[in-house]
C-alpha cells in the first residue's frame, strides 16, 4: 500500500491550494480517505474526510473553506482549500482506513501559507 501527496508548496494569506493524494495497492473505494495535518509544535489533527459513498466531514476549524473529494476510479483524494490562513501551515498526511485493521499514512506535503 501506497499514498503519495502532492500539490503543497508556499501560498499567501486569502490564496487556495489543493492537494491531491494518489494510492495504490490494495486500497479500495470502500476505506474511509482522509486528510490530517500537523501543525509546528502541536499534535496531528483530523482535517477532513471521505467514505466511499461520498459522505465527507470537514473539522470545524476549516469548515467553509476547506472540501475534500474523491475519485474512486483513479484512487485518488483531493484537498481543496480556499481562504489559506497562517495557521493553516502544516505537513498535510493523506491517510487510508478500512475498519480498525488497516490503517495507512502517506508521508506528508508541506504548506506553508505566508506573505
Amino acid at each position: 500500500v501506497q499514498l503519495v501527496e502532492f500539490g503543497g508548496g508556499l501560498v499567501q494569506p486569502g490564496g487556495s491550494l489543493t492537494l491531491f493524494c494518489a494510492a495504490s495497492g490494495s486500497i479500495t473505494q470502500d476505506f474511509v480517505m482522509a486528510w490530517y495535518r500537523q501543525r509546528p509544535g502541536k499534535q496531528l489533527e483530523l482535517v477532513a474526510n471521505i467514505l466511499s459513498g461520498g459522505i465527507t466531514y470537514i473539522s470545524s476549524f476549516v469548515k467553509g473553506r476547506f472540501n475534500i473529494s474523491r475519485d474512486n476510479a483513479k484512487n485518488t483524494v483531493h484537498l481543496h482549500m480556499n481562504m489559506l490562513k497562517p495557521e493553516d501551515t502544516a505537513v498535510y498526511y493523506c491517510n487510508a482506513r478500512y475498519g480498525t485493521r488497516e490503517n495507512y499514512l502517506g508521508q506528508g506535503t508541506q504548506v506553508t501559507v505566508s506573505a
